[in-house]
């Protein structure tokens, strides 16, 4: 039987005395056919292109096809050591922002949950997995929590942008992570639950304005700053901060506040800072730098 609430979730993880992962993966099995095996193994290939985005981000500045953005994950990855957010949050936030600049330039990458938030998921996996020392299957295993979370996020709101703003995408892969990386944690099927809750309440009602409607501004550096909060929600979470709302009613009302927020605040780029005169600027030159290699690509046909 399926389970369509992080509740039902939860409840049927404590009582087997297991993790979310574990209830996860038999579910998949029932619904897909697939053996607990056979999902491993789709769930590994997803976090080995994870790793090869985060390596080819953080190891050189990556330009975007517009142009616009190019190199933040390189550039934070090179204060790792030294910068004020401390070294956990500083590698996290700067894998995100890697895999993101690797989504910008047309690269491989893992829509976890969509393109726009690639990098959240792989930031936090990656560096609770490596700071805990957990083993590669452990942490595919918190992917696979990733993922029931993010299904049940989709089944009873929205991971859409075009629907809910960036509080679906951004929000969605932060409570995502944060319940992830409660579980490798050590922490319980309930502190994941309200790992997920706190997260999402961080963003509630964040728009989506993409500038020049791109993938890239401000949409790179949000990866960054859900990463970092999906960590420090875990941790709310492990010190025993529970989430006074219950994460289902969370997520319904993420969903409501999604659906009451004007077109012009989700994904069409028509508002918020992608309605500001420099944006406007931006996309205009864009706009005319697109017209010239079409005129160009017609002459070379001709």
């Amino acid at each position: 039987m399926s389970l369509y609430t992080m509740k039902q979730i939860i409840e049927a993880a404590e009582e087997k005395g297991v993790k979310i992962s574990t209830v996860a993966m038999e579910m998949e099995s029932k619904e897909s056919g697939l053996s607990i095996d056979e999902i491993k193994k789709r769930m590994t290939r997803y976090y080995d292109i994870m790793k090869n985005a985060v390596s080819h981000g953080i190891n050189q500045v990556i330009p975007s096809v517009s142009g616009l953005t190019g190199g933040e994950g390189f550039r934070l990855w090179q204060e790792k050591d030294k910068g004020l957010s401390g070294e956990t949050i500083l590698k996290a936030s700067s894998r995100a922002m890697a895999v993101s600049n690797v989504n910008a330039s047309m690269g491989r990458v893992v829509a976890a949950p969509t393109a726009g938030s690639c990098g959240i998921i792989p930031g936090v996996l990656m560096t609770i997995g490596e700071r805990l020392g957990k083993s590669e299957e452990e942490i595919v295993d918190a992917l696979i929590t990733t993922a029931v979370v993010g299904k049940v996020i989709a089944q009873n709101a929205t991971v859409a942008g075009s629907e809910g703003g960036c509080q679906a995408e951004c929000g969605a892969a932060s409570a995502m992570a944060a319940a992830a990386a409660v579980e490798l944690s050590g922490g319980t099927p309930s502190q994941a639950g309200h790992a997920a809750a706190i997260a999402i309440k961080g963003v509630m009602g964040l728009i989506c304005d993409p500038v020049a409607g791109l993938v890239e501004v401000p949409c790179i550096k949000r990866n960054s700053f859900g990463a970092a909060q999906a960590i420090l929600a875990a941790d709310m979470a492990m010190s025993g901060i529970e989430s006074i709302i219950p994460v289902d009613e969370v997520i319904k009302a993420m969903g409501d506040v999604g659906h009451a927020m004007p077109e012009e605040l989700k994904e069409t780029a028509m508002g918020g800072i992608a309605a500001s005169e420099t944006a406007k600027k931006l996309e205009k030159k864009l706009l005319k730098k697109d017209k010239i290699h079409e005129s160009t690509f017609k002459e070379n046909l001709e």
